[in-house]
């Protein structure tokens, strides 16, 4: 048997999971037991709850005597905590009170949202508050009006290191807005004039005096001071003095240092930032056996290939740009109901079976395929690329052939069925008896302890990523508690929900801990349907779930592509680069394999149930591994393509082409240089098509009438665009415009 050396490990014990997000460790603690001795009952969490909410305590940013009685009375029928003084409602991103923590990784630009309001007609203003892992004040930023007559706020936050982070929203009374309103109106008409002006003077003369945390700049005070000095200058003519209070050196100064009154602080939410690679990166797929795979004439059959002729491929794939080398399944094989071609009945001499039917008398999931070789040639091809400057996932499939070891070690895994039998895996009308699924329910302890062991085989041998196969069919407290057990240990370890299911499953996946999740990319195939579901990955469901578009995958050929030329792959291919910050390929999409089985959705011939050794020097007549390396390129240097909740889709007047941006302000940038990117796809891989863009500049902080430069960074093209822009596709020549704005 070909087994890792890597055996159960004893690790301490665990310390209970904090219940404050400013005192939390660096990752997402359990509270379940170090080892699963006992199921996790109920089950445990993935992160640690909300903090228990405190009465907000109204307050002045100023050191004067507050005017709030020093108790207030609470009614016993109050639920939660009271709401403040100005009231502070509905914060996004939180999920269920906190229950699940929202998600960034490092460097993304977030947008929190609140509603703050106040009774009467007194100025309000917000500010979003972020705090490391350490419980410190890592950022203050003022949240800007964004639906005015609604009272929503939203600013945008940036973590720096990965940990267990949490937010707030503050509102406050802004008392320098009132009086500017109320001063603006009351001078120019002539009422109370020297009454405005002098408690203007008063409340500049308060917000320089402030002390302490509060305390204004130097530069900042001398600017009030002066202020104050006019407005209390008689010899002045009143319009003169109110004025200067209202210069935009005044304003500049209370933006960047304002005077806050009676700030009053929403519940802090909880905040999981994990490494870039969770957000942004480009998959390769590829079977491992399938490369260098060689026809033996004198058995009449094909051999396998192994790991070691594998990672031959892995130059190839690094020239186009990928970050991530998946691997299916590389464990032992069962015999028993082994699958032919096609998914048939009867395999044949040779037919190398499905590698999701998972275990032999070679071993189980913590095992390797005899025919791949070993482990040695797994850290071989590990370390190989990594020297391309690639990481490796591994498929994770928990289901079993007849022959794993656990079938006969612990028949409590499975199901029984009242003829003693143990049931195979079904999706009426699909039947799969070649695999057993594993029932959670009969020995949670011993079966969560035994994947936790195998996984952690796998981490040792160099895998950084896990693309998880059908997790929906599995408990999700089962996901929670292994993820969050995981992180605990590698918190640099992302897990891919393969979970093509209902939104409900696939987003609480998401929630209790998958750090990627495929999407329904691969069927949306219309104008509408792609403008749509770009808005909608790119929307609120991005601060839990992060979208993997995948043009196909080794289960799924769409209609779209089933017989299509090059034109059709290009589309897709650019659509999944640029609409996503995660996108994969299974291998053969450079070859353009788009031939179908007849009446289903995948290919013929499917890789899963025979080898498939290609040859790649056709890719290079065939063009579309320059386009993939071209995009992994082109996302690489423009950092708005390696951000998700910055998607905004553009009219069109043609029925064909779908425009969207994205943009990353400057002070979110790595450049510190604005960086917008807009893509305009003609989805009609056939035919000319052209018509009008509409663009809002002014939106990305150009000049709203143009002109603006415009770089075709696809086809190295440059022009001139303004808020309407005609283009014309033909998709013989290209398949997109790939357009880089350019900021002064």
């Amino acid at each position: 048997m070909t087994s890792s050396p890597a055996g159960p490990r004893r690790r301490p014990a665990k310390t209970p999971a904090r219940t404050s997000p400013a005192s939390s460790s660096a990752t997402p603690r359990s509270t379940a037991p170090a080892t699963p001795a006992a199921a996790p009952e109920p089950a445990p969490t993935a992160a640690p709850a909300a903090p228990a909410p405190q009465p907000p305590a109204a307050q002045s940013s100023t050191a004067r005597p507050s005017t709030t009685p020093a108790a207030v009375p609470v009614a016993q029928v109050v639920v939660g905590p009271p709401i403040g003084r100005i009231p502070v409602v509905d914060v996004f991103p939180v999920a269920e009170a906190g229950r699940f923590p929202a998600k960034a990784v490092v460097g993304e630009a977030f947008p929190v949202r609140a509603t703050v309001f106040r009774e009467g007609h007194d100025a309000v203003a917000a500010t979003a508050v972020l705090l490391d892992p350490d419980g410190r004040v890592h950022q203050r930023v003022p949240m800007v009006d964004v639906a005015p007559g609604l009272d929503r706020y939203e600013a945008r936050l940036q973590p720096d290191r990965t940990g267990l982070w949490s937010f707030r929203v503050e509102g406050w009374s802004d008392p320098y807005a009132t009086w500017a309103h109320d001063a603006s109106i009351k001078v120019e008409a002539g009422i109370d004039v020297e009454l405005m002006l002098a408690e203007g003077a008063r409340l500049l003369a308060r917000a320089a005096d402030r002390t302490g945390e509060d305390a204004m700049s130097e530069h900042g005070a001398q600017t009030l001071r002066e202020a104050v000095a006019a407005l209390r200058d008689t010899h002045r003519f009143p319009g003169e003095r109110l004025a200067w209070a209202l210069s935009p050196h005044v304003r500049e100064a209370l933006a960047r240092e304002p005077l806050r009154d009676q700030v009053s602080a929403s519940p802090e939410y909880p905040l999981v930032v994990d490494r870039p690679l969770a957000l942004y990166g480009s998959w390769y797929e590829l079977f491992p056996r399938s490369h260098g795979a060689v026809w033996d004439d004198r058995a009449q059959e094909w051999r396998s290939g192994t790991l070691r002729t594998a990672a031959e491929q892995i130059p190839r794939i690094a020239a186009m740009g990928f970050d991530v080398v998946y691997l299916t399944p590389v464990h032992p094989i069962g015999v028993t109901n082994r699958k032919g071609r096609n998914n048939s009945l009867g395999a044949l001499p040779g037919d190398p079976g499905s590698p999701y039917a998972i275990g032999s008398k070679d071993g189980g999931h913590d095992a390797i395929e005899p025919t791949l070789g070993t482990f040695d040639d797994f850290d071989a091809f590990v370390a190989r690329a990594r020297e391309h400057g690639m990481e490796v996932a591994l498929d994770i499939a928990l289901q079993c052939s007849p022959d794993h070891p656990w079938v006969a070690e612990h028949p409590e895994w499975f199901t029984t069925r009242v003829d003693g039998s143990i049931a195979y895996a079904e999706n009426p009308p699909k039947k799969y008896q070649d695999i057993y699924p594993l029932n959670f329910d009969n020995d949670p302890a011993g079966l969560y302890a035994e994947v936790r062991r195998v996984l952690q085989v796998w981490i040792d041998h160099g895998v950084t990523l896990f693309r998880v196969d059908n997790p929906h069919t599995k408990p999700l407290d089962f996901w929670q508690w292994l993820l969050a057990d995981v992180a605990r240990d590698h918190p640099d370890v992302i897990f891919l929900s393969e979970a093509f299911t209902r939104p409900a499953m696939m987003q609480t996946l998401a929630k209790v801990g998958f750090h990627q999740s495929y999407t329904y990319f691969t069927w949306r195939h219309t104008k509408s349907e792609v403008s749509e579901y770009l808005a909608e990955v790119s929307g609120d469901q991005g601060a839990w779930m992060r979208p993997a578009f995948w043009p196909t995958t080794h289960d799924i050929l769409p209609p779209y592509l089933q017989g299509a030329g090059g034109q059709a792959w290009a589309v897709r291919a650019v659509l999944a680069a640029f609409g996503s910050p995660t996108w994969g390929i299974y291998s053969g999409y450079e070859l353009l394999e788009n031939v179908p089985r007849p009446g289903a959705d995948e290919q013929i011939d499917n890789e899963k149930y025979e080898l498939k050794p290609r040859d790649w020097s056709l890719a290079d007549h065939l063009g579309i591994a320059d386009l993939l390396a071209r995009l992994n390129q082109i996302r690489r240097e423009h950092p708005a393509l390696q951000q998700l909740r910055n998607l905004r889709v553009h009219p069109t007047s043609d029925d064909a082409t779908v425009a969207f941006s994205r943009h990353l302000a400057a002070e979110h940038s790595p450049t510190g240089r604005a960086s917008t990117v807009v893509v305009v796809v003609s989805l009609d891989p056939w035919n000319v098509r052209e018509g009008m863009v509409d663009l809002d500049l002014a939106a990305f902080g150009l000049p709203p009438h143009g002109p603006v430069a415009a770089h075709d960074v696809l086809r190295d093209e440059h022009y001139e665009w303004g808020p309407q822009v005609y283009v014309r596709i033909d998709p013989a020549e290209r398949p997109a415009h790939v357009v880089v704005l350019e900021h002064a």
